[in-house]
């Protein structure tokens, strides 16, 4: 059987589409892969010390305060409320991320940037690493508190 130099190209062509279709499904299926090693609770809520649901309820001034102080300190450097600057504008974070998300990120900035796809997307977008402040726990739930008070809808004390 002979075939001619353009049925050969032909053929060519479409084994080729055929292995580049396979090609962007396997990487397609990785990518699935990689965030389905994600609880659903993680892909909501981030990955890190924060492992329930945290219910905010009323406003604790005093905590928003001891909340600013720190904002001021360690993450005003990076972040405005208003204004996407090293980092993105947070005055309304608590609107577009869950409370434990938002402390999940302050507390693990890094494996948050390395696994969790929204955090991985914001450094694609930012290309900066957010810092790991070393907050603690109680720290970390301050500034939550803070950042609740820059929401536009934010919660009367």
């Amino acid at each position: 059987m002979r075939l001619t130099l353009g049925a050969v190209l032909a053929l060519a062509l479409v084994l080729g589409a055929c292995g580049e279709k396979e090609k962007e499904h396997e990487e397609k299926g990785e990518a699935r892969e990689e965030h389905s090693e994600l609880s659903a609770f993680e892909l909501e809520n981030g990955i890190g010390p924060v492992k329930e649901k945290i219910e905010l309820g009323t406003l604790n001034r005093a905590l928003a305060d001891s909340g600013k102080a720190l904002f001021e300190a360690k993450c005003s450097m990076c972040h405005k409320m208003d204004t996407t600057y090293v980092g993105p504008a947070l005055g309304e974070v608590t609107a577009r991320r869950t409370p434990a998300y938002i402390m999940n990120m302050i507390l693990n900035p890094q494996e948050m940037v390395e696994r969790h796809p929204v955090a991985k997307q914001l450094l694609a977008e930012r290309m900066t690493f957010m810092a790991n402040q070393n907050l603690k726990l109680e720290e970390a739930r301050a500034v939550l508190e803070y950042l609740r008070t820059q929401a536009k809808n934010a919660p009367k004390p």
